[in-house]
């Protein structure tokens, strides 16, 4: 009789616990909460508003939409101000944004992916994959009056690593920092794409014809010497279709988007979602007005061929759906019943790998800039090992695994002084309270 009743609770426990774990795994999707629940004052959260308000107010910025989550609860979601100024529309919660540059950690996320499958190892030099890269050379001396240059061999090959970590030597075209560079890519082509630069695209191109012009443009560096940003994200995405035999979309669809719920991240557009699609707003004449740019077309994502996909750039989303994204890497690879990757694979991911930013003190990792000492001394916002990325059209996420929150802001300018997105972090951060 003891027996049985000792089995009996034995058999209890174990479907409890079975149930609790259920709970815990359903606690890895992001669902509504409140504030106060996850540790966070209510009160020194709506701080926000009246920063973004005067901010709006004093024409700073023209509007926002900003998204904060801790626990995985969204403990803060609302839209400010109005995504075309000139027609008064209104920016809302669920509009769709250039993501730019925050392109590049899914990319990394994916290079990740296909590594824990055994498709390459990070080290391998990338000429392995795409030959266009071996005997690669470094800019040696270039004439300002016609962007002539010469070049020299490099010593060392570019790895999978180097380009993850910008540590490639590889450039930027427009947006290098160098001004040599900055010639050599966009000489006598005002139209950029055409000449292998990667970035918001309308043009019927091949990814591969585009990745294998990159290849002869020089480094700006020996491989693995220091941090350059780069195009290498781009050529990882190449190397991503080369490896899983998928278009870098479809493979972003199928292996990362849908698994993760995340419905409205794309490269292009669909009809029905065209009016989701906020302005690129500038300032002219101390009036928002709409952005535009003789090199490319800014609405891209609705207009052109739709047909290219880059890695490094291109994305489209809303502050949701990147938030399942970070909450995903927050919960070391596992989202809505999904393991997107293996714990360890997370660490690797996120583990900082040497390579310290020419823009501030903080480290690479394989996907993420991560805050490190200096950064947290001076007061940039979160914890120590704070994973965050920004985006070209003015778009920026950081994600704190210590404290398990994570903050976004979006916003569609260009050409602007706008310091709203570092004090969004700051206020974000002080309005913890437990």
């Amino acid at each position: 009789m003891k027996k049985n009743l000792l089995l009996s609770i034995l058999f209890s426990l174990i479907i409890f616990g079975c149930f609790d774990n259920s709970k815990k795994i359903n606690k890895l999707e992001l669902t509504e909460g409140s504030a106060l629940n996850e540790g966070v004052s209510q009160e020194r959260l709506l701080r926000i508003d009246d920063y973004l308000e005067k901010s709006i107010e004093d024409s700073i910025i023209p509007g926002a939409v900003a998204l904060v989550t801790r626990n995985g609860k969204i403990i803060y979601h609302k839209a400010f101000g109005y995504e075309n100024f000139s027609e008064k529309i209104p920016f809302e919660k669920n509009d769709i944004f250039r993501i730019a540059s925050m392109t590049k950690a899914i990319t990394s996320l994916a290079v990740v992916m296909l590594w824990e499958e055994g498709k390459f190892s990070l080290d391998d030099p990338i000429e392995k994959f795409i030959p266009e890269f071996k005997d690669h050379q470094i800019l040696d001396k270039f004439n300002k009056r016609d962007s002539t240059y010469t070049t020299k061999k490099a010593k060392s090959k570019i790895t999978i690593r180097n380009l993850l970590t910008h540590s490639s030597g590889m450039g930027y075209g427009f947006i290098d920092s160098n001004p040599a560079m900055k010639a050599i890519f966009t000489k006598n082509n005002k139209k950029f794409m055409k000449n292998g630069v990667m970035c918001f695209c309308d043009e019927d191109v091949k990814i591969q014809n585009i990745i294998k012009n990159v290849a002869k443009y020089p480094l700006h560096h020996e491989p693995g010497e220091k941090w350059t940003y780069s195009v290498g994200l781009d050529v990882l995405g190449y190397l991503i279709e080369l490896q899983s035999g998928l278009s870098l979309s479809d493979f972003f669809q199928t292996r990362i988007f849908s698994p993760l719920g995340m419905g409205d991240t794309q490269f292009y557009i669909p009809k029905n979602k065209e009016n989701r699609l906020v302005s690129v707003q500038t300032k002219k004449q101390n009036k928002w007005v709409d952005f535009e740019d003789e090199r490319f077309n800014v609405n891209y994502p609705i207009s052109g061929s739709k047909t290219t996909f880059f890695g490094g750039c291109g994305l489209t989303s809303t502050v949701e759906d990147y938030a399942k994204f970070m909450q995903m890497i927050l919960n070391k690879g596992k989202y809505n019943n999904a393991q997107i990757i293996g714990k360890k694979t997370y660490e690797t991911l996120v583990t900082g790998q040497g390579y310290f930013s020419s823009w501030g003190d903080s480290e690479s990792s394989l996907a993420f800039s991560l805050l490190n000492e200096k950064d947290f001394a001076k007061g940039v916002g979160g914890s120590v090992g704070s994973l965050g990325t920004g985006g070209y059209w003015n778009t920026s996420c950081v994600a704190d695994p210590k404290e398990n929150l994570i903050a976004i802001i979006y916003k569609q300018t260009q050409n602007i002084s706008d310091p709203t997105s570092g004090v969004f972090r700051r206020l974000v951060f002080q309005s913890i309270i437990d």
